[in-house]
């Protein structure tokens, strides 16, 4: 059972294992210098982030969300809890509190792109870099249940 809550000072490094394992596990198109750039910048402000946590019964975190006002900034399951349902609880939770809820993701990660048009979001632009003017591109994409498309 997956239960979600407010992470707690005491989650930051948990929280930072995540995203390192999901990172490793999913972005295998990052340049090996922009993946260590990313993990200090990621570093410097994650394990303090005011996220949500996904946990399981043991109340261990399994994956994380941030949300900046309706923009969902992250989403990171543990590897090892893909494909059982984490993701959608957390993404559930924050259309729960933003129903116009926002997000990008990475044009090259075609396995997060599936799940969240799966979820009902949909394509509203295009970046040719990301947030931090790397060449990766990023798809925009907006909520959009089957009655708004």
């Amino acid at each position: 059972m997956i239960s979600i809550r407010p992470a707690r000072a005491a989650d930051g490094a948990r929280l930072l294992d995540i995203w390192r394992r999901a990172v490793d596990a999913t972005h295998d198109f990052l340049e090996a210098t922009d993946r260590q750039a990313i993990d200090q910048e990621v570093s410097a402000f994650l394990p303090q982030s005011a996220a949500w946590l996904a946990t399981d019964a043991d109340d261990r975190a399994v994956g994380f969300m941030l949300i900046d006002g309706t923009h969902m900034d992250a989403l990171f399951i543990d590897p090892d809890w893909h494909g059982k349902g984490v993701g959608r609880s957390l993404v559930e939770h924050g259309l729960a509190l933003h129903p116009a809820m926002t997000t990008d993701v990475n044009e090259q990660n075609e396995g997060a792109l599936t799940f969240y048009e799966r979820m009902g979001f949909a394509r509203t632009g295009r970046s040719d870099r990301d947030g931090q003017g790397r060449p990766y591109p990023l798809l925009h994409l907006r909520y959009a249940p089957e009655t708004g498309r």
